[in-house]
C-alpha cells in the first residue's frame, strides 16, 4: 500500500518565495510546470480550455463543461517525484483500451468531470484534485467557459486566399499556413483566480507549446490579457524546439516572436529562452528579442538531439538562470 506523504517541503528559493504563473496547454505547459516545481511551490498553471478532440472533446460535448484534458496534464506535471506522486500521475494519465464507451478516455478526465458535477465549481474541483495528488502548485482554467478557436489559414489547396478553420484539433492539423487565431466567444470571462494569480506573480512564463492553439489563446482572453500587460511580474517566453507540422510549419523562431507580437502588441517581455539549436549565425533571433525589449537566454533545454520535447531538469536550470539574472 502506498503511504501518502506529508505536504511537500518548500525547495530552496532565490530571494524569498517567488510566485510564478505559467500559461499554455498540453505537453508544452506540462514541461514548464515540471521544471518550475523544482524551483518553487508558489506555482500556478493557467490552462487553455479550447480542446475539442479526443476524450476531452467527448466529455465537453456530452456534459457541457470545460474540456478537462489539458488541465489533467498540468495536474499530473505538478505531482511529486516520490512514489505517491508518480503513482497518481500514472493514474491520471491512464487511458482505457478496448472498443467500449470508455475507450480512449483518460482516468483523470473522468475524475475531474465527476468532481465538477458534484461540486458545481471548476476551480474548487481542480483544487480538490490537486489536494488529492499532493500537487506542488495550483491549476486553473484561463476562462470560465469552454472556448472554440478559429484561424485564418492559407491552405495548400488554396494558397491565394484566407480560409477560416474552426476547432483546436482542426487548426492544429490543418494542411496550410496559419496566419492568425481568435476565440469564440471573442470576449469570454477570464477565470478570476487566474487573473489574481497573474496580478500577484513575480514571474509569468509563456510557452512552450502549440503556438496557435495553446499559447496564443492565453493572450486573447481580454481580462487575462489585461492582467498580463499590467502586472509588475517579469515575463519570460520559452520558444519551441521545432516547427509543428500543420500549425507552425515553415515558421522560424523569429516568426514565432512576430506571431506573439501581432496577437498581443502591448505585451512586453523581459526574457526569451531558446535552445542552442535555434540560434542563427546572423543574430536574427537576438535582434528580434531585443526589439521586444527582452534579453535572449540560450541554453540546452531539449530532451536530446533532434527532440521536440523540453527536458524538465534542463529547463529548470534555464529558468533558474533567467530568474537570477534578468
Amino acid at each position: 500500500m502506498i503511504e501518502r506523504p506529508p505536504r511537500p517541503q518548500r525547495p530552496e528559493r532565490f530571494d524569498g518565495d517567488l510566485k510564478v504563473v505559467s500559461l499554455g496547454g498540453g505537453h508544452g505547459l506540462a514541461a514548464s510546470l515540471s521544471a518550475l516545481r523544482r524551483l518553487t511551490t508558489e506555482l500556478t498553471g493557467v490552462v487553455t480550455v479550447a480542446d475539442n478532440g479526443g476524450s476531452s472533446g467527448r466529455l465537453r460535448q456530452e456534459l457541457g463543461g470545460l474540456p478537462p484534458g489539458d488541465l489533467r496534464m498540468a495536474l499530473a506535471a505538478l505531482c511529486g517525484d516520490d512514489e505517491w506522486g508518480r503513482t497518481w500521475a500514472g493514474v491520471l494519465q491512464h487511458r482505457f483500451n478496448g472498443d467500449g464507451p470508455l475507450e480512449g478516455h483518460a482516468v483523470g478526465n473522468l475524475l475531474i468531470a465527476a468532481i465538477w458535477e458534484q461540486l458545481g465549481d471548476h476551480v474548487a474541483g481542480l483544487d480538490l484534485v490537486g489536494d488529492l495528488l499532493g500537487a506542488q502548485g495550483r491549476v486553473l482554467p484561463m476562462a470560465a467557459v469552454p472556448l472554440d478557436i478559429e484561424a485564418d489559414v492559407h491552405l495548400r489547396s488554396a494558397p491565394d486566399r484566407l480560409t477560416v478553420v474552426r476547432g483546436q484539433v482542426e487548426v492544429a492539423s490543418t494542411e496550410g499556413q496559419v496566419v492568425s487565431v481568435r476565440l469564440d466567444p471573442p470576449d469570454p470571462p477570464a477565470c478570476p483566480e487566474a487573473v489574481a494569480a497573474v496580478e500577484a506573480a513575480d514571474w509569468v512564463v509563456i510557452g512552450p507549446g502549440s503556438w496557435f492553439t495553446s499559447v496564443m489563446p492565453t493572450l486573447l482572453v481580454p481580462g487575462l490579457r489585461d492582467a498580463l500587460i499590467a502586472t509588475t511580474a517579469s515575463r519570460v517566453l520559452v520558444l519551441n524546439l521545432a516547427e509543428q507540422r500543420g500549425e507552425t510549419e515553415g515558421l522560424s523562431p523569429t516568426d514565432h516572436l512576430d506571431v506573439l507580437a501581432a496577437h498581443a502588441p502591448e505585451l512586453a517581455l523581459d526574457a526569451v529562452i531558446a535552445d542552442a539549436s535555434l540560434i542563427d549565425t546572423r543574430g536574427t533571433l537576438e535582434s528580434a528579442t531585443r526589439a521586444l525589449g527582452a534579453r535572449l537566454f540560450v541554453s540546452d533545454v531539449s530532451a536530446g538531439p533532434g527532440s521536440d520535447q523540453h527536458d524538465p531538469a534542463r529547463l529548470a536550470a534555464a529558468f533558474g538562470q533567467v530568474m537570477r539574472q534578468a
